[in-house]
C-alpha cells in the first residue's frame, strides 16, 4: 500500500529542465546588471573620445561587445536546449543535453567574471600604473575571444561615437558664430563714414556746378 518509490522518482529530463531554468534566471539577472555596466562603457569610450584617446575608446566598445556576446550566445544556447528538453525522446539528445549544460555554466561563470564593478571600468579615465596594467590584461583577455564580425561592429560603433563627439565639440563653441558678426560691426561704421564723405562730395560737385568759379583775369 502506499506510494511506490518509483511513482517519486525525477527524471534526467526533469532534472535538465530544473538547471536549464536556473541557467535562465541566472541570465537574467546577470543581462540587467551587464546592462549597467555596458551603458557605463560606452560612454567612457566618448569621454575618451573628446581627450583625444582613441585607443581607450576601442578598448572600452570591444569589452562591451564581448560582454554583450556572451549574453546573447548564452540566451541562444538555453533557447535549444528548451527545444532538446521538450523532445519526447529525450534519451536519444540527453548526452547533448548535459554538455549544453555544463557549457552554460562555463559561459554564466565568464559573465560573472566580467561583472567586477563599475569602477574598473572606470580605470579607463586613469593614467596611473594600475590603469595602464589594467589596459593590457583586457588587451590580452580579449585576445582571440573576438570574431572579426563583432571586431567589424566595435569599428563601426568606434565611427558613431566619433561622429556624435565631434557634433558635441562644434556645438560648445557657441563664440564662434557669434564671431564674424561682432567684428562686422566696425566696417559697418566704416561704411556708413564713406557714405557720408560719397555725399558730402556729390553736394560739393552739385554746388560747383551751380555756382561756377568766376575766370581769373589775366
Amino acid at each position: 500500500m502506499g506510494n511506490t518509490p518509483s511513482s517519486h522518482k525525477i527524471s534526467a529530463q526533469d532534472r535538465a529542465i530544473l538547471e536549464m531554468k536556473n541557467q535562465r534566471d541566472k541570465l537574467h539577472q546577470y543581462q540587467k546588471r551587464i546592462t549597467k555596466l555596458t551603458d557605463r562603457e560606452t560612454a567612457i569610450a566618448k569621454e575618451c573620445l573628446t581627450r583625444g584617446q582613441k585607443s581607450k575608446a576601442l578598448l572600452a566598445l570591444r569589452r562591451k561587445k564581448y560582454q554583450e556576446s556572451l549574453l546573447a550566445k548564452t540566451d541562444l544556447q538555453l533557447e535549444q536546449l528548451q527545444q532538446l528538453t521538450s523532445d519526447v525522446e529525450f534519451a536519444t539528445v540527453q548526452k547533448d543535453v548535459l554538455f549544453g549544460l555544463q557549457q552554460g555554466t562555463v559561459v554564466l561563470n565568464q559573465i560573472h567574471a566580467e561583472m567586477g564593478g563599475i569602477h574598473r571600468v572606470e580605470k579607463l579615465l586613469e593614467e596611473s600604473a594600475e590603469a595602464r596594467a589594467y589596459e593590457r590584461e583586457i588587451s590580452e583577455m580579449l585576445g582571440g575571444k573576438m570574431s572579426n564580425a563583432d571586431e567589424d561592429d566595435v569599428e563601426d560603433e568606434l565611427e558613431q561615437l566619433q561622429k556624435e563627439v565631434s557634433g558635441l565639440k562644434e556645438s560648445e563653441v557657441p563664440s564662434l558664430p557669434n564671431a564674424p558678426n561682432a567684428e562686422l560691426k566696425e566696417p559697418d561704421a566704416d561704411t556708413e563714414s564713406v557714405d557720408a564723405q560719397r555725399k558730402a562730395r556729390a553736394r560739393a560737385r552739385a554746388e560747383a556746378l551751380r555756382h561756377p568759379a568766376e575766370p581769373i583775369a589775366a
